[in-house]
């Protein structure tokens, strides 16, 4: 290809001096050379021949300069002085070079396909200064597509075989196909371009009203969300401002009636007190009579002295004011019952209400192509169930229409439904096979059932009194914390739900309390009934069992620790967040998607050490990751059993197992027989023989 470039040159050259022509002259024969050098030539040869196809002319032509080819020259001559002034830019890697500029290889910015050559700014300046090279087709710096057989440019395209050839080729390998210009051809795949344009601009216009009513729905969605906390907030705060005001009115009835008692029980305290004088001045005429010696004096004043029958005595009252107000405590405690009943059930009422939409909004995203099956709240579909459909079919959509939908269920195909009542089917479920996983979440407290005699992946440490919580599903099986095995693996069919009123597991007298629960001692309890053990008030454990009013928790400070139910509160998910201390071995949380501050070489099977806590802010050292930043609430404690770190903390006297030939990170001074204190979770040990040494955990060892 560079050849024919460099032989399409040669029109320019002086085929005798090899340079671009000087004074150009056409001799009879068409070629034209230098004057100078051809009429040297023939000074040399009388014979007056072409020095190129030989032809003889007899006598000697007469030379006239060919003007054409002279401007010609000459305009390349004026481009001379300007390359050398003009800093074109280089070829770089995968650019077009001019097939013109010598020495320094600079970028082509046109290619013309006459000439089958590229050139750059210069050399392009004659094809737009001469009527003969204006005619030329020049299209943007290219790689000239030349067919690899015959080093022809490729001209026609052949329909047949769906490919670009050139001239040769017709009369080659393409010999009888159906054939059209590039240009013919181009213009009928562009109209098929332009109309695939037009679908796409339709598409995408449908999409766009989609995506407006969408926004139109997010908005109203959001709009009646902020009226319903709106509501929420006003109904609410009027019900307080309601029990508030009832509040008083009682405290103000209770505080008069204590006034009023008061003032009864002053007048009737002062009648006692005018009784027990008057009761002690005739006692001391007695005792006054008694003591006289005179018998005719005492038998004389006899029959003068008081009669203590005579003397009235005042109902007494005070028995009837004894625990008076005993009643109002028994009935306000009642109706603080009463109340907190109905709010409860009021609220989950209200709860329940509020989840329902994020059931309705499902519909939108049920597509074509999805399994679907009818949702267990619908007792009969709107269409009717028809044959063979029931509440364990799972189907697939074949199409959508405003509201309603068309799905193929197995025995019953084209079965038509409502999209309300429909849900997604998610995971690798198949008609007839267990629906559990529908009905256990992420979240929810289960338990193996009775029925299980070995669970599938064997019992661990757990039993079937064990309740955990569900982490995570893979398929049909499943991950569940529980208190005594963390991250247990278990088969969805041999799992159930744990409700709230369920006895097994509930501490008795408190059905808010369950095993796996966070709790921690309540403020107000000063010291506890079986004392503090390692445990503070600011101590969060987990419940590990319950029996009648004892609770056994798990504090990090104190395992095994034994409490009255009565001196424990439960502590919400969101109280449990920030419960990390310096030292605890953490994780990201699956929920996490991208942490706040970036993964940098973390990921969610990283498991480190919490070196420092700030707010909300901490710091970890992962093995992949030394330092790394997070936030609290993306953190969780990772278990017992996912790394070596549980082994060890700092201050224990450790060695290098014996069965390590090279320890990870080298023996520095440091030998089998070496024994060190650990000064950091990485592991940093201190030896006698080497302060500071960095060791894997998995190399170590304690010390006795």
């Amino acid at each position: 290809m560079a050849e024919s470039r460099l032989r399409d040159l040669d029109q320019y050259s002086c085929s005798i001096c090899l340079d671009l022509m000087k004074n150009p002259v056409t001799i009879p024969c068409g070629h034209s050379y230098c004057m100078f050098c051809i009429s040297s030539y023939w000074d040399m040869d009388k014979r007056n021949n072409c020095p190129q196809c030989r032809q003889n002319f007899g006598s000697r032509p007469v030379l006239n300069k060919n003007t054409m080819l002279a401007d010609i020259m000459e305009k390349m001559k004026d481009t001379k002085p300007q390359a050398a002034s003009l800093a074109q830019p280089e070829a770089e890697a995968g650019d077009v070079e001019c097939d013109f500029c010598t020495g320094r290889k600079v970028r082509a910015v046109k290619s013309c396909l006459e000439c089958r050559a590229s050139y750059c700014e210069i050399h392009l300046q004659p094809h737009y200064d001469f009527p003969a090279l204006m005619r030329h087709k020049l299209v943007n710096a290219t790689f000239m597509p030349t067919c690899q057989k015959h080093d022809k440019l490729l001209e026609v395209f052949c329909q047949t075989d769906q490919k670009c050839i050139c001239v040769l080729c017709l009369m080659d390998d393409h010999k009888g196909h159906d054939t059209v210009s590039c240009a013919k051809e181009r213009e009928k795949k562009q109209l098929k371009l332009e109309a695939d344009k037009s679908k796409y601009e339709e598409k995408c216009k449908e999409k766009e009203k989609e995506l407006y009513k969408l926004q139109k729905a997010t908005a109203s969605h959001v709009q009646s969300a902020l009226q319903a906390v709106e509501d929420t907030e006003k109904a609410f705060t009027e019900s307080v401002t309601f029990i508030k005001k009832r509040h008083s009115e009682v405290i103000e009835r209770i505080i008069a009636q204590e006034k009023a008692d008061l003032d009864r029980l002053g007048d009737l305290r002062e009648q006692l007190e005018l009784e027990i004088a008057m009761l002690r001045a005739e006692g001391d005429v007695l005792d006054k009579l008694l003591q006289t010696e005179d018998n005719i004096h005492f038998l004389q004043n006899f029959e003068n002295m008081p009669n203590p029958s005579g003397v009235q005595d005042s109902p007494s009252q005070s028995l009837e004011l004894d625990g008076s107000f005993g009643n109002v405590s028994k009935a306000v405690s009642d109706f603080k019952e009463r109340l907190e009943e109905i709010c409860k059930q009021e609220a989950d009422s209200i709860l329940e209400s509020v989840s329902d939409l994020s059931i309705k909004s499902s519909p939108d995203q049920i597509k074509i192509g999805d399994k679907v099956c009818v949702k267990s709240s619908v007792k009969m579909p709107k269409f009717n169930w028809g044959p063979h459909v029931t509440h364990k079919s799972i189907g697939e959509v074949k199409a959508v229409h405003g509201e309603s939908l068309i799905v193929s269920f197995p025995g019953h195909e084209d079965w038509k439904g409502d999209l309300s009542e429909m849900e997604l089917v998610t995971g690798d479920i198949t008609p007839g096979a267990s629906t559990q996983k529908r009905s256990i979440k992420v979240g929810d407290r289960v338990r193996v059932k009775l029925s299980v005699d070995t669970p599938k992946h064997k019992w661990g440490r757990i039993s079937h009194q064990s309740v955990g919580v569900v982490k995570a599903f893979d398929g049909e099986a499943m991950t569940v914390d529980f208190p005594e095995h963390a991250g247990w693996k278990g088969v969805v069919s041999e799992m159930e739900i744990v409700s709230a009123d369920d006895a097994s597991g509930v501490l008795t007298g408190n059905n808010s309390f369950h095993i796996g629960d966070n709790v921690r001692v309540k403020s107000t309890v000063v010291t506890p009934k079986h004392q503090w053990g390692g445990a503070t008030h600011k101590s969060v454990g987990v419940v590990t069992d319950i029996k009648e009013d004892t609770v056994v928790v798990d504090f990090p400070e104190c395992k095994g620790w034994k409490g009255i139910i009565s001196e424990m509160e439960l502590l919400s998910s969101k109280d449990t967040e920030g419960c990390f201390r310096v030292g605890d071995r953490v994780r990201v949380k699956d929920s996490v998607s991208t942490p706040k501050n970036g993964w940098g070489r973390a990921s969610h099977k990283s498991v480190g050490v919490v070196t420092a806590i700030n707010g909300k802010s901490i710091a970890v050292d992962f093995p992949e990751h030394q330092s790394w930043n997070g936030i609290v609430s993306e953190m969780e404690l990772a278990p017992s059993a996912d790394s070596e770190y549980c082994k060890f903390k700092p201050g224990d006297r450790v060695r290098v197992k014996a069965s390590v030939r090279t320890p990870k990170y080298n023996w520095g001074s440091v030998s089998h027989k070496s024994v060190g204190a650990i000064k950091a979770y990485k592991v940093v040990v201190d030896f006698p023989e080497q302060s500071d040494w960095a060791g894997d955990p998995s190399e170590m060892e304690l010390c006795s």
